[in-house]
């Protein structure tokens, strides 16, 4: 279980308009990041590196359909990462620099609501899809066992919240806590890169994420700049078993993953 505590202190303002109507409504970013994960199948397997990774997102505040066209406090967004890196693997043997590469896109609809008028709280919901490229293929441990490659999707409902508070000489910063509520992955191992092998597939039903982070903005002229800290955990449940037509069940372990980092990021 992960736990978040946030204490946010607000001033008052003296401006007649609050936190949220000073909000821009369109907003685009751009950064990259870098983060460590650690996947683990316990009792199995191991795996930790370090990954790195660029990032976008357009933000929409404004009516969004069906919401009253006199409401606009509506934000829709849209957003995508992609990241690679190497990591070291450990089961019974080992076997370091495996390539691993992840893309993971969301879209988001919520509502802004007005605290104090320091602030902002926007509860969101919406739906996302992950993607990670695990590539052992062609390589062998240092017991002599083979690799191969494995592709793990993910599809998911995030329903977190986010609040923003406005501070002195054109600082702001922001928290965000996510529940993510998984409906279906698979894993696909290419175990025909094996010999004598054939390729399978494990359907994934049940599990959960979660994550959360921390950002502190600077408002320029033009562009604003973010700093953010974060953290991004999953745990999945054993698979569904699958036969192979050489009459070998296969099944995916119960897993978690851990990542957590830092972005920087511009927006415009």
């Amino acid at each position: 279980t992960i736990c978040f505590m946030f204490i946010g202190v607000a001033s008052g303002f003296a401006e007649p308009f609050s936190f949220a109507e000073s909000l821009p409504k369109h907003t685009w970013e751009l950064g990259t990041e870098i983060s460590h994960i650690t996947y683990k199948e316990p009792g199995v397997m191991k795996e930790k590196g370090m990954m790195y990774g660029v990032n976008f997102s357009y933000t929409y505040r404004g009516w969004l359909p069906p919401a009253d066209p006199e409401v606009d406090n509506c934000m829709g967004k849209i957003e995508g990462r992609v990241s690679w890196g190497e990591v070291d693997y450990k089961n019974s043997g080992t076997l370091n620099d495996v390539e691993d590469y992840m893309l993971e896109f969301r879209g988001l609809v919520g509502y802004d609501f007005s605290v104090l008028k320091a602030s902002t709280i926007t509860p969101y919901i919406g739906i996302g899809y992950r993607y990670l490229n695990d590539d052992m293929s062609g390589r062998t441990t240092s017991t002599g066992a083979w690799g191969y490659e494995r592709e793990i999707t993910y599809g998911y409902i995030p329903m977190g919240i986010e609040m923003m508070t406005d501070l002195e000489s054109k600082w702001s910063i922001g928290v965000t806590l996510e529940y993510d509520y998984f409906w279906d992955g698979t894993v696909k191992s290419h175990l025909g890169d094996v010999p004598g092998y054939y390729d399978i597939e494990n359907d994934q039903d049940s599990g959960y994420g979660c994550r959360g982070s921390i950002k502190l903005q600077k408002k320029g002229n033009k562009i604003n700049f973010v700093i953010e800290s974060f953290v991004r955990y999953w745990n999945i449940k054993k698979s569904n078993y699958t036969t192979d037509p050489l009459g070998i069940t296969w099944y995916e372990p119960k897993n978690n993953s851990m990542e957590f980092g830092v972005k920087f990021a511009a927006r415009f």
